[in-house]
């Protein structure tokens, strides 16, 4: 069976959605798509020759100097969060399922209330590249920061998996490029950006994507409700008309028991909180507040537009779905997922078209390269300098590890994206959000906001949390049915969060207050000097007493 996934999340809509089948259907070419796509690129790498000249130190390189606004962060954080897969894949998902592709919108969007109250100011008063340096602030350094720069490179390889298959299939059927040149490019791209320009590169390559992704699909989303009267009553009442039945109207067309819904909303809430490439852009900024505008400005940005996909998919429904021109035998040229693309040309004609498949593209250059970045922090600052080093490491050596890293990481996509072309990897970013929210996120809460957690409660209970998280996705129906071939999954759930999460907490809780070494008596005196800091920012780099 081969599968189209088109970006990172899409896996996730998989679950819900059921595969999504058919082989690739390669397009007419489109000239204005190469055009653009051209332009994109050659703007970017002079914003990388640009960066480039201003990257001199380990600051510069992880997190452009902490000089990014509140609000370009805020953009640059839409930008690596708003994947393809969120533009093609819930407003497929909508075109497909009606009103439950809104549970996955709502599922990613929640997500950013727990950072903004509870995660971006502490993470900016206390860290300094990485969210390792929160987790060890005041435990084990050795342990703790190899247990995070573990969870984070896993994190990363799985999602750069999906990205670079979906970048693959989305470039052959879009500019009609082989399959594996595609994936060269894309990789070859990644690894210029990050390499030369650093974070600052990467920050600017992802702000002038989600102006570009938030431009084209407002243009959409308002064509759309223009053939309405911009009146989303009419728009809903003529997607029933065309379905036949108001079950589009309806919940529960794709989760339908209690657990996995609740399974599904922590993996995407506290998966969101725990994603390694999303938790450094905080460390961009100059002090917390900027932090807290950061994520005031992202989820505004992010809200918006997942309230424009949702318009899409239905636009989708009343515009496309009876169009002959976009269809085969009754099907959609491309499965699903094409929804937005095929509706961009019915609302602009070709040049749009054009328009639309370039940001496609341009949002997978964007998030790998914020996802390549995250990766090679931790290996460079976690696990070289911090574990390997002790921290007896000068800066010029640390950022020429980061950058063998980041080249090590590109090949490793590349090969990986090519060798799972053919393979369903429906488990792979479903498996890196339980990661987040199993091992990433438990141990980066509670470090900031439990006195009694020890090294011993992190170590154990964040590796109880990510072996239960594999081991379940493995067992469940994705892996074991779908990829093994077995007639019954051993665990019956497609989501393991809940039962991940619920492992990683209770496991830190009970080997903390059993822990009764001396260690772990210091550890806990810590916590009020921490909390402090945290709180009120004093003694963070570059943050002013407030």
């Amino acid at each position: 069976m081969r599968l189209i996934f088109l970006l990172p999340l899409l896996a996730i809509f998989a679950f819900g959605a059921g595969a999504i089948e058919g082989e690739v259907e390669k397009q007419p070419l489109n000239i204005s798509a190469i055009v653009m796509f051209l332009a994109f690129v050659a703007g970017t790498l002079g914003i990388t020759y640009w960066a480039a000249r201003k990257t001199k130190t380990a600051k510069d390189f992880y997190t452009a100097g902490g000089g990014i606004t509140g609000f370009q962060n805020g953009l640059a954080i839409a930008g690596d969060y708003m994947s393809a897969a969120s533009f093609l894949g819930i407003s497929g998902l909508v075109y497909l399922k009606g009103y439950d592709g809104l549970i996955y919108s709502i599922g990613f969007l929640v997500g950013w209330p727990i950072i903004l109250f509870l995660v971006a100011e502490q993470l900016r008063n206390l860290g300094k590249y990485t969210f390792a340096d929160v987790a060890s602030y005041r435990l084990r350094q050795t342990p703790i920061r190899t247990l995070a720069a573990l969870g984070s490179i896993a994190t990363v390889i799985l999602y750069l998996i999906a990205q670079m298959v979906g970048a693959g299939k989305l470039i052959q059927l879009l500019f009609g490029l082989p399959y594996e040149l595609a994936v060269v490019v894309v990789g070859v791209l990644m690894i210029m950006y990050v390499t030369f320009g650093g974070m600052l590169a990467t920050t600017w390559v992802q702000i002038i994507k989600a102006i570009l992704l938030l431009s084209g699909a407002t243009f959409m989303a308002l064509m759309v409700l223009a053939h309405y009267g911009f009146s989303m009553e009419d728009l809903f009442a003529a997607a029933v008309e065309v379905k036949g039945s108001v079950s589009i109207m309806e919940p529960g067309g794709l989760v339908s028991d209690p657990i996995s819904a609740i399974s599904l909303g922590i993996a995407l809430m506290f998966g969101t909180a725990g994603l390694p490439h999303i938790l450094m852009r905080f460390f961009t900024v100059a002090d917390a507040k900027e932090a807290r505008k950061s994520v005031f400005f992202a989820t505004g940005f992010i809200g918006y537009f997942y309230i424009l996909t949702f318009i899409i998919g239905f636009g989708a429904i009343v515009l496309i779905s009876t169009n002959p021109e976009y269809l085969d035998a009754g099907n959609l040229i491309g499965g699903n997922n094409m929804a937005a693309i095929h509706l961009s040309h019915a609302v602009g004609g070709s040049i749009f078209l054009g328009f639309i498949s370039a940001v496609a593209f341009a949002t997978i250059l964007a998030v790998v390269s914020g996802l390549t970045l995250a990766g090679a922090s931790a290996v460079s600052h976690d696990l070289y300098a911090s574990v390997f080093k002790k921290g007896n490491v000068d800066e010029i050596k640390e950022m020429k590890v980061s950058k063998i890293a980041t080249i090590a990481l590109g090949v490793i996509a590349i090969i990986l994206g090519i060798i799972f072309e053919e393979q369903n990897i429906a488990f792979m970013v479903g498996l890196a959000f339980a990661i987040a929210a199993s091992a990433n996120f438990p141990i980066l809460f509670l470090s900031m906001f439990w006195s009694k957690l020890t090294t011993r409660g992190a170590v154990i209970g964040g590796s109880l949390g990510l072996a239960t998280a594999v081991i379940l996705v493995i067992l469940g129906p994705i892996v074991w049915v779908q990829i093994l071939g077995n007639a019954e999954a051993i665990f019956p759930y497609k989501y393991p969060a809940l039962f991940s999460v619920t492992v990683a907490f209770v496991g830190i809780w009970f080997f903390s207050i059993t822990d009764k070494s001396e260690d772990a008596k210091n550890e806990k005196k810590a916590f009020e000097a921490q909390f402090i800091r945290s709180q009120t920012g004093i003694g963070a780099e570059g943050a002013t007493e407030h």
